[in-house]
């Protein structure tokens, strides 16, 4: 059986930022231990439960930094012993939210691989958007990172946020490049229901679409000049720097997460946490979320993709031929530059990625 990947949840934050919708809180005084503790506790019980080995190991949240060097520490060596990992360990960090010896203390444990908030290098877009470090703390924390031997890191820059313009933009991607980080993950702003932004949109100078579309375009094409490829619609790196943790999630392979609104994929079922971080501590069981890995859903992920449905791979996975009906579909999108077709393979441009919603539903469901 293929190595699962594996996903911690870290519910906790300093404060909310105005744009998340993701399941976190405040946390208080203790609640880094005790939740630390559940964890392991999760750990141990599904290492018995499902008896198998994991290539990667990732903590997202919320600010999973927060727990501290040491908790992070203790996961990832339990997990290592538990599930055998051994390959691509990522944390992701607020650089306001990371003690002085914190990537020395997880290096150490084996974390080999940085995930850094900073969305914008342009301090006063970092205000608008609740962070509290400024740009200079960014790479303080990319030394240290480095200091110690995590050369793997990645930088998220959001695009479209309040007051952002090219030249803007552009700060932040010489950023990048000046500290040449081989990964860099670049999100369009969604105004998601019940955030501050959603509730205060109409106080926002945001940019507008077409707008924010352009930045994407100019910040692919910088990164592209620079040796970065776009493997995925939010995902650019230099080679062999791929978010192997991530690729699990589109290439439609299986993975376990664990603490709450955490959600897998374990033999051919998906399951989560519900969004209660009490229910969690008491052991709840995950909620069943139906059937996974089917051929419509290997489709919709695997177009996330630069490399897009490859037709033996899909030959080889279901028994049969990629379907020629979509195919059929899809050549109308190839004449206005949004896929690509050959004999290999069916693809997304990145033209086409800026429309993939639209896309990817009209192939499959229109």
């Amino acid at each position: 059986m293929k190595n699962i990947g594996l996903y911690i949840h870290v519910p906790f934050c300093k404060s909310k930022c105005p744009y998340c919708d993701f399941y976190s809180m405040r946390m208080c005084g203790g609640q880094a231990d005790d939740y630390t503790a559940c964890v392991l506790e999760s750990l141990e019980h599904w290492a018995d439960r499902l008896g198998r080995k994991a290539d990667t190991l990732y903590f997202g949240g919320g600010t999973p930094s927060l727990l501290g060097g040491s908790n992070i520490a203790l996961i990832t060596r339990r997990a290592k012993a538990l599930f055998g990992v051994d390959g691509e360990i990522t944390v992701e960090c607020n650089p306001s939210a990371t003690e002085d010896d914190f990537f020395d203390t997880v290096a150490k444990a084996g974390v080999n691989r940085i995930s850094l908030g900073m969305q914008s290098a342009v301090d006063s877009e970092r205000r608008k958007l609740g962070r509290v470090a400024d740009s200079k703390r960014v790479e303080e924390c990319i030394k240290a990172a480095r200091g110690v031997g995590i050369s793997n890191i990645t930088l998220d820059v959001m695009l479209g946020v309040p007051d952002q313009t090219a030249e803007s933009l552009k700060k932040t991607i010489d950023f990048c490049l000046k500290n040449d980080v081989p990964h860099i993950s670049a999100y369009m702003l969604k105004l998601e229901e019940g955030t501050y932004y959603y509730n205060n949109a109409e106080k926002l100078n945001l940019p507008d679409e077409d707008a924010t579309a352009d930045m994407y375009t100019f910040l692919g094409d910088i990164l592209e000049e620079n040796g970065y490829r776009n493997y995925e619609i939010s995902n650019f790196a230099k080679p062999g720097f791929e978010g192997k943790h991530n690729l699990k999630y589109w290439n439609c392979e299986e993975y376990l997460g664990i603490g709450p609104s955490a959600h897998s994929f374990i033999n051919g079922k998906r399951f989560f946490y519900p969004r209660d971080i009490d229910a969690f501590r008491l052991g709840c069981e995950p909620v069943p979320d139906g059937d996974g890995g089917g051929e419509e859903e290997y489709i919709m992920l695997r177009l996330r993709l630069a490399e897009g449905v490859v037709f033996d791979d899909f030959r080889a996975r279901f028994g049969q031929s990629f379907s020629a009906k979509i195919l059929e579909k899809a050549r109308e999108f190839e004449k206005h530059g949004l896929v690509e077709i050959s004999e290999e393979s069916l693809s997304l441009t990145r033209k086409g990625f800026l429309l993939s919603n639209t896309i990817i539903s009209s192939l499959i469901y229109g």
